[in-house]
């Protein structure tokens, strides 16, 4: 047994993984695969006493700390403490209350399948295999928001371990600045081990996609854009643009094609959602509709989107409206002829995402009407060629921008564009909040809010 192992020995009741032990590589390992993590010890976490135990060792050393659910958000390696919390997945459901408590290491899938057979849902997003928690500090725009708003403004308990090692019980009575902060200031306060939320009374949605060669409806991003102009809040769409491969595992009707993917969520009845979506169906020939109503446990199957762990990055801009000529380029910016591949998105916000929430969090820029973002997978030498594509093609939009968000932002990030992601005077507000539960500044988080961040410390994400 050596000196890590010595600390903690009696203090933990999940396993210790080190660099030379059978499972290491698979606690540190996550969703995103261009960087990993390789701290000198995994903590696979199975509850709260696992985490104060790595927490508290961490400041012992002075080590640097980083958590990781799922992963998906990972930018760069950490080489301190890694808590794995993907053994802590309860989730228990009050159906009466209408709440769930989630355990930290909780995916969308776990609460979707546990809130089900109560007729009730949670305010998730399109991958139902993101981590509940992580997407719920960084605020939360799922297939729902329209309607209810941000994850973040759903959020009635967290509990949460700081630096120091001490456990709190947050709710806006019993710290109302620090639970300010939690709800979409990120995982800059310490390590959240799990949050009671609200759930939806929704048990059936009207959704799916409709799909579009854009070399036979080149006007598409612009149609859909005139069209989210009218559709009522229970409506919630995007629009997806990439170059499909030609290749056999994919849908026949979509191989080779550059395609357009109409992304579609609605609250209410069939009838009544096809009827909301039948503007768009006259936009031209459809390769592929799999608009139906079905069970929310079937919510991932809207967009679809790949479930296997890969490399890519990804950035994004908030802005307050959309200009035709930048769709047509950004279609482009999407097509066979790009340098590289790059799957770009459009997001239809407003609605309940625009209104306050009854108890204030720090969830930026709720006047955003759209949001565009770019991402791309990633071969070997390619980060700068990604870099500089994904800002040639959201440079247009710039016009409009109004801030970013960073649930969207996967890779670095410098203070600038964290910043950028607050309301004014918001980000000297989290940074204080920081300041005081994490002194020293050892927890990594996803995107620090210290004023004082380095480039170095902006590649070092939670999961």
């Amino acid at each position: 047994m050596n000196e890590i192992e010595k600390e903690f020995a009696g203090r933990v009741d999940g396993r210790i993984h080190l660099p030379e032990t059978d499972g290491y590589d698979r606690e540190r390992s996550g969703f995103q695969l261009l960087d990993q993590h390789r701290p000198g010890v995994v903590v696979a976490a199975t509850g709260e006493r696992d985490i104060r135990a790595a927490v508290e060792v961490a400041a012992e050393r002075g080590l640097p700390l980083a958590v990781q659910a799922t992963g998906h958000g990972l930018a760069a390696p950490t080489d301190g403490v890694l808590i794995s919390t993907r053994d802590m997945s309860g989730v228990r459901v009050d159906p009466r209350a209408r709440t769930a408590w989630v355990q930290a290491g909780a995916t969308w899938q776990h609460v979707i399948d546990a809130a089900a057979p109560h007729g009730l849902a949670p305010l998730s997003g399109s991958f139902p295999g993101v981590g509940a928690i992580s997407y719920t500090l960084g605020g939360g725009v799922g297939l729902l928001a329209r309607r209810y708003g941000f994850a973040a403004d759903h959020v009635r308990r967290i509990d949460l371990v700081t630096l120091d090692g001490r456990s709190h019980h947050v709710t806006a009575e019993s710290d109302p600045d620090l639970f300010w902060a939690l709800r979409g200031g990120g995982g800059n306060f310490g390590v959240v081990t799990g949050m009671e939320i609200d759930l939806l009374p929704v048990a059936e949605i009207y959704g799916g996609s409709l799909y579009f060669d854009l070399t036979q409806v080149t006007d598409l991003p612009a149609a859909w854009h005139r069209w989210t102009a009218g559709v009522p809040e229970e409506m919630t769409s995007a629009v997806t643009m990439m170059s499909f491969p030609d290749l056999p595992m994919l849908p026949e009707p979509l191989r080779g094609r550059h395609v357009a993917q109409v992304q579609v969520s609605y609250l209410g009845s069939p009838r009544d959602g096809a009827a909301v979506v039948d503007p768009l169906r006259s936009a031209g020939p459809i390769l592929l509709d799999t608009l139906r109503e079905r069970p929310f446990t079937e919510s991932g199957a809207i967009f679809d989107e790949p479930d296997q762990p890969h490399a890519y990055r990804s950035r994004n801009v908030l802005v307050s409206e959309l200009d035709g000529n930048d769709l047509a380029g950004l279609a482009t910016a999407s097509g066979p002829e790009a340098p590289i591949m790059v799957v770009a998105g459009l997001r239809h916000l407003g609605g309940a995402l625009a209104r306050p929430p009854r108890i204030p969090n720090a969830v930026g820029h709720r006047e955003a009407a759209y949001s565009v973002s770019v991402l791309s997978p990633v071969d070997d030498g390619e980060r700068e060629l990604v870099r500089s594509t994904h800002r040639a093609a959201l440079k247009p939009f710039s016009r409009n921008a109004i801030g970013t968000s960073l649930n969207f932002t996967f890779g670095p990030v410098g203070e600038e564009e964290i910043r950028s992601a607050f309301a004014p005077g918001d980000f000297e507000r989290l940074a204080a909040i920081a300041s005081r539960c994490d002194p020293h500044g050892l927890l990594r988080a996803n995107h620090p809010v210290r004023p004082t961040a380095s480039p170095a410390m902006t590649e070092v994400v939670t999961g």
